[in-house]
This record gives structure tokens, C-alpha cells and sequence, in this order.
């Protein structure tokens, strides 16, 4: 029996440990609780939810952690990157079905170790020869409905692994499919956000019989730690493995998808599948305090973000300090620029003319940062449409123990894109379609046989000519905000890759879109992480900015460091998803 003095010392020591705990968090001007809802688990945390990985041979990062553990089983088996993320996107198609999946697009930046050069990879798919924009003049709709039918493109994915297993990769399809073709039919535990957004989006998947019978049981999605198992996904991946890309673009999986397209009101046609193939092209940089970013070019976003850095690098942002209003309005107004650069001139390049060159320069920054009153928010920045707001993604990376690096994102747009399963396909096609306009003078005009105006970016920095972040942050229109907003936290702030991810994001909301329509009143809304202080939001607000702390999704981020001094890679994985950074 403890004597009564014992009693009081525990007691002490406890309240002691307790006290050293919460020290961090006293000054914290919310006092919000720090799980408040899905989207906002880090918000208030003044310190990094985990450390970050350290680990010497490879990593895999993303957003579902038996994806992860997945391309790490493919790097330890022999695999390189290229044959790791081809594995943890197919595992992720299967546990994380809202976001991504064979119905989507992927694109890609890797950093080849032989060669020492980085390659760029548009797997986006193009829309369907017969879909005009008389159709939608005879249906009397000004915009593309963000569900159904007329917002199909065809799938790039299942063309993207193929290209990228074929000049990088060293295991076949039927390896690298193996892992998810198990665990479809045998069954996976679902993780804990997933749960939530798949049970929200029960009511639309049920209005599709297709869908429902693939994903809804009882007319629910799978709770959290429940068993699913989806077959039909296994057989269209077997399918896959056996017969390669032509199974999806040429076979039963191109038939089954054109047959349901004709049944079901869509436009699809076997040439569109036949015809698809994916780009290789240039990724292209801006240097920022000495590091070269680096991003896709357009039909992507990923230049956006590499304006928005251009018009930063003169401020002295470290200065001002972190989440400061004097950086977070300066942040704020590049990005209004930077989009209404992106809904201007935004589109598929191989049909308009994108000036990427010219927008991405210093010059034009320079002339561009005339235009920023340090002191008031601008509101009149056209033009805009607020639809990429619900950009749904995974984003994935992999560095392995040959220094090969693989940025890697892919989706479906919308949660669970479409809302439409053709037939017993096991997976929902995309909805990328949706961000054309209609608009017959705009550069990103729905046409024939035409890539969409994308939202997914992947991102790799280097220095010195070597790879030193491997990056991405998924979510609609937030990707460049974040992209922006980790790099300058490790770059100006010396967060490492873990802390990076956790500071308490904001995002702009209401800016001008590649669709064409105005801009939100009052030059749009910021929306802030309750990481963010009352003080801060005060003085935003007083520069004019509309500022809220309204749910919503600031983003997903995975990110790889690579030290060269150490030898060592450090991984960082976003704690506002379900994911973890894994490697050995």
C-alpha cells in the first residue's frame, strides 16, 4: 500500500509532466481543440504532430498507410521507384477510391540517378471526338455539370504506368499489380478519414445503381476499421497485368467503359481509347533563395506556384515572421496574381499558345509586384470560378536506394469523380471534364480530342543540380498555395520536411479560374487553421481581407528530403489525412 506522502508525490510528478506538455500550447491565442474536426487536426499545435522518418535506402510516403507499406514491400523485393509508386497508386485506387483510381489522370516528375535529369510525365486524358459545345447549347447548359456523363475525359492512368514502368521501371505489370489485386478480393481494413469521406458521399454514389452496387453496402459506405473488398477492381487489374495498357485502352476494359458510355448518355467512342496516349515533356523552374523548383507546364497549374514564389523572393518573409499578417497578405495578394494569370492563359498546349516562359520570369514579377498594395487586399483581380474549390487527389512520392526519385499524383477530381462505375468495372470515372468553359473565345474551350485545364501538380526542388525535396500537396486550386507555403516554411522559416507539413495552412478562396466566371465579391475569402491567431486574423482583416475559419481542406502533403551530407533521406507526411511516411 503506498504511504500517503508517495500519493502526494505521484500526484505532483504527474501534474509536473502534465504542466510540461501543455507549456507549448499556453500562448495559443485559440484555444480550439486540436482534433476539432477532419480537416483541422494539427490546427492550434504549435510543435510537429510526429518526427519525421529517417531512414538510408528508401522511403514511400502518401496519404493511406498499406499504400505505403506497399511500395516500401516493392522497393525491399528489388523494385525501384517508378516500380514502387505504380504499386502504391494501384493500392490506393483500391483504399482510398474517392480520391484516385484507373478512371483518372496521373502526372509525374522523376529524377533519374544514371542520366542525372529530371523528367517530366502528362498522363491527362483528352476529351470525347464526339462532345461539342453545341451539345451543350441544344441542353441549354451554361456549364459542365460536375457529375454524370458529360464530364468524361478519357483515363490517362493506366497509359501513364505504362510509360513510366517501360522506360524506368524494372518489374512487370503483374508484380507490381500483385499486392492490390490481394488485398481487392481478399479484403482491406478502412482507415479512419477515408471512412468519413466515403460515408458522406454515400447519398450521391447511390443514385447510380453501377456505383452503389461497387461501393455502398446497404446504402452505406464502409465504416472505420471495416472490411472491404472490391473483385471487380481485381479482375479489371488482373486484366491489366495480364494484358498490359492495351487491356484498358484497346480490350474488354475500353468495351465494357464505351458500352456503358452508350447506355448511359456519353460521348465516349473506341477512338478516343485508341487514340489516347500520354506526353513526355520538360518540367520547367524558378529559383527561389537558391533552390530550383520545379513543376509541370500547362495543361497543369503547377506554374502558378512558381509565380507566386517569383513575386515573394524580394520580401524579406523571415523577417516578418512566420504566419505574420505581413507575410500572409503579401502571400495572399501574389497568389490573386498568379490565378488570374492561371484563368487567362491556362490551357492545353498543344492546341493554344501558354506564354510559360514569359510568366514565369523574374521580369515579369518585377512588373507584376507593382501591382500589390502592401497595405490593402486587392478586390478587383478577374476573372474567376469558384469550382476547383473541391479538388479531390492523392499525391505520392518515393526516393530509392539508387538515389532515383519519383514525384507522383493522381486523381479523379471531385470525391469519387463522376459518381459513375461502368458496369462491373470495379472503379468510378473522372470528372476532369467539368473544367473546361464554354466560352467559345476562351483558351480552355471544350473541343474535340482536348486536354482539360488540369488542377494536380506534382513537385520536386533541387540544389546545386541534385535533388533535395521530392513534394507534393494535393486539393483542387489549394496545390500551388501549398506547394508555396512548405517551401517557404523549410526554405525561409528552416522547418524540416515534417514540421513543414504541420504548420497551420491558409487558403485563398475565390480567385480568378480557368472557366471564366467573376470573381467572388469582395476579391474572395481567406480561409485560416486555427493555428493562425485571433491577432493575425485581426490585421488581415483590417488590410481589407475577408477572413473566415470556415472547414475545409487545406490540402494533403507527402514530402522526401535528401541529405546528401548524411546520406540519409527524411520523410514527412501529412497529419489532416490518414497516410504515413515509411521506409528502411
Amino acid at each position: 500500500m503506498l504511504r500517503p506522502w508517495k500519493i502526494g508525490l505521484c500526484c505532483v510528478l504527474c501534474l509536473t509532466a502534465w504542466l510540461c506538455l501543455m507549456a507549448p500550447f499556453a500562448n495559443s491565442e485559440d484555444a480550439s481543440p486540436r482534433y476539432a474536426a477532419p480537416y483541422d487536426r494539427p490546427a492550434g499545435n504549435p510543435r510537429k504532430s510526429r518526427s519525421a522518418l529517417v531512414a538510408r535506402q528508401g522511403i514511400v510516403a502518401t496519404s493511406e498507410p498499406l499504400a505505403a507499406q506497399v511500395g516500401l514491400d516493392i522497393l525491399q523485393a528489388g523494385g525501384n521507384a517508378v516500380d514502387a509508386a505504380i504499386a502504391t497508386n494501384a493500392m490506393l485506387g483500391l483504399v482510398e477510391p474517392m480520391s484516385c483510381g484507373i478512371g483518372g489522370d496521373l502526372f509525374v516528375i522523376y529524377w533519374d540517378a544514371k542520366s542525372k535529369q529530371l523528367y517530366g510525365l502528362n498522363a491527362s486524358g483528352r476529351s470525347p471526338y464526339a462532345l461539342t459545345r453545341d451539345v451543350f447549347k441544344e441542353k441549354k447548359l451554361t456549364r459542365i455539370p460536375s457529375t454524370g456523363p458529360l464530364a468524361w475525359s478519357v483515363p490517362g492512368c493506366v497509359d501513364g504506368w505504362q510509360e513510366l514502368r517501360s522506360r524506368f521501371g524494372t518489374m512487370e505489370f503483374d508484380q507490381v499489380l500483385a499486392p492490390a489485386i490481394a488485398y481487392a478480393e481478399h479484403g482491406f481494413p478502412v482507415s479512419e478519414l477515408i471512412s468519413l469521406s466515403w460515408r458522406g458521399s454515400a447519398d450521391e454514389l447511390a443514385k447510380w445503381p453501377d456505383t452503389a452496387k461497387t461501393y455502398l453496402t446497404d446504402g452505406k459506405g464502409p465504416g472505420f476499421g471495416q472490411i472491404f473488398k472490391n473483385p471487380n477492381l481485381a479482375r479489371s487489374y488482373r486484366l491489366i497485368a495480364e494484358g498490359g495498357r492495351d487491356a484498358f485502352y484497346n480490350g474488354e476494359i475500353a468495351h465494357a467503359i464505351v458500352t456503358f458510355s452508350e447506355a448511359n448518355g456519353g460521348y465516349f467512342s473506341q477512338k478516343d481509347f485508341s487514340d489516347h496516349q500520354s506526353e513526355w515533356v520538360e518540367p520547367v523552374s524558378t529559383n527561389y533563395r537558391g533552390y530550383d523548383i520545379w513543376e509541370l507546364p500547362p495543361n497543369g497549374q503547377g506554374i502558378a506556384a512558381l509565380e507566386v514564389l517569383n513575386l515573394l523572393e524580394p520580401y524579406n518573409i523571415k523577417e516578418m515572421g512566420h504566419n505574420s499578417a505581413e507575410y500572409l497578405h503579401l502571400f495572399i495578394e501574389a497568389k490573386k496574381l498568379a490565378f488570374a494569370d492561371r484563368a487567362r492563359f491556362y490551357a492545353d498546349p498543344a492546341i493554344e499558345d501558354v506564354p510559360v516562359a514569359e510568366l514565369i520570369s523574374k521580369e515579369y514579377a518585377a512588373r507584376q509586384r507593382k501591382r500589390i498594395d502592401p497595405n490593402k487586399a486587392a478586390v478587383d483581380v478577374p476573372p474567376g470560378d469558384p469550382i476547383l474549390q473541391k479538388g479531390d487527389t492523392v499525391y505520392l512520392c518515393v526516393v530509392d536506394n539508387e538515389g532515383n526519385c519519383c514525384s507522383f499524383i493522381q486523381s479523379n477530381y471531385y470525391g469519387f469523380g463522376s459518381k459513375m462505375v461502368p458496369g462491373d468495372a470495379g472503379f468510378v470515372l473522372q470528372n476532369r471534364g467539368a473544367l473546361f468553359a464554354l466560352n467559345d473565345t476562351h483558351p480552355n474551350r471544350l473541343e474535340p480530342h482536348k486536354r482539360p485545364f488540369h488542377t494536380i501538380i506534382p513537385a520536386m526542388a533541387t540544389k546545386d543540380g541534385q535533388p533535395w525535396l521530392v513534394f507534393g500537396v494535393m486539393g483542387g486550386d489549394m496545390q500551388p498555395q501549398g506547394h508555396v507555403q512548405v517551401l517557404v516554411n523549410m526554405i525561409d522559416f528552416g522547418m524540416d520536411v515534417q514540421s513543414a507539413g504541420d504548420a497551420a495552412r491558409v487558403r485563398h478562396i475565390g480567385s480568378a479560374q480557368p472557366t471564366g466566371a467573376p470573381m467572388e465579391a469582395g476579391g474572395g475569402r481567406v480561409v485560416v487553421e486555427s493555428g493562425v491567431t485571433n491577432e493575425v486574423v485581426d490585421l488581415l482583416k483590417q488590410r481589407g481581407h475577408q477572413v473566415t475559419r470556415d472547414r475545409t481542406s487545406f490540402g494533403g502533403y507527402q514530402a522526401i528530403m535528401i541529405d546528401a551530407a548524411h546520406g540519409t533521406l527524411s520523410g514527412g507526411t501529412e497529419p489532416r489525412k490518414d497516410g504515413a511516411a515509411v521506409g528502411y
